[in-house]
């Protein structure tokens, strides 16, 4: 699905259904230099079973036109006007929310500042800061496939390093790297920036009026379990749940359990 957002192309994909159909709203958000094919595993199963899903492309990523944003104000501020675009910021009781790592953060700061959009918010792999490490930082300025690189070897558990994907045939580390390396020039630094310097997770997770589920996977290296634990103390009505032998990239690693949750947390 096409729209038009500050004058410029906006996508989301929706699983293959007519958003026209009646449910809940979920809307999917990608994190740093990826799109929203992070959510291929999960879309069409949820978009089949009654829920109108929407896996948005933020500015300058997937099939989104327009420069990056560089500040996670500025993203969610943008997502709420994708959400009026698509007629679904008077959606009755608001939608749901679900953020991946930088995602995260824009769901927060979204339902934070416009708490009537949000029914709930579902965050994978969050934390109360995302501090890029200096290597990764360096690497996406001036080695875009030493950054794709770097992020796959960071972001799996091992049990993803040695072939075991939910996807027979296919490898999950070389999907990850190509997804990042796919992307703009510029637009990952950009990301690590916006993510490093936004330092109101805790203040602006105090504003959230909706339910929370945080969900943190048990290997990850980049989000570790304890900086969702962390987060989910500033949150008035919160569950955190941790996926085992899985990492950073959970969508991909665990990606029954994800849609599972995911459902879950509409649906109840």
């Amino acid at each position: 699905m096409n729209l038009d957002v500050d004058g410029v192309q906006a996508h989301a994909a929706t699983g293959g259904v007519d958003l026209a159909q009646s449910g809940p709203v979920l809307v999917l958000v990608h994190g740093a230099g990826m799109d929203s094919t992070v959510w291929q595993l999960q879309t069409r199963f949820l978009a089949y079973r009654g829920i109108r899903v929407l896996a948005v492309d933020l500015p300058g990523h997937g099939r989104s036109s327009g420069p990056a944003l560089t500040s996670i104000e500025d993203m969610a501020s943008w997502l709420g006007r994708f959400l009026d675009a698509a007629g679904l910021a008077s959606e009755e009781g608001g939608v749901f929310l679900a953020g991946h790592s930088m995602g995260t953060m824009i769901a927060v700061e979204l339902a934070s500042t416009q708490p009537q959009l949000a029914a709930g918010l579902v965050l994978f792999g969050s934390a109360v800061s995302m501090q890029v490490h200096p290597e990764l930082l360096g690497a996406a300025t001036d080695d875009l496939p030493r950054a794709a690189a770097l992020m796959a070897a960071w972001g799996h558990d091992k049990p993803a390093k040695v072939g075991l994907n939910p996807t027979p045939g296919m490898w999950m580390l070389g999907g990850s790297m190509a997804l990042v390396e796919n992307s703009e020039p510029g637009v990952l630094a950009k990301d690590f920036a916006a993510c490093a310097s936004y330092d109101q997770a805790c203040s602006s997770a105090a504003g959230v009026k909706c339910p929370v589920m945080l969900v943190a996977g048990s290997g990850d290296k980049m989000t570790p379990p304890a900086g969702a634990r962390t987060l989910a103390a500033a949150f008035d009505v919160v569950e955190v749940t941790e996926l085992a032998d899985v990492g950073h990239m959970m969508m991909f690693e665990d990606p029954r359990s994800v849609r599972s949750l995911l459902h879950a947390a509409v649906t109840r």
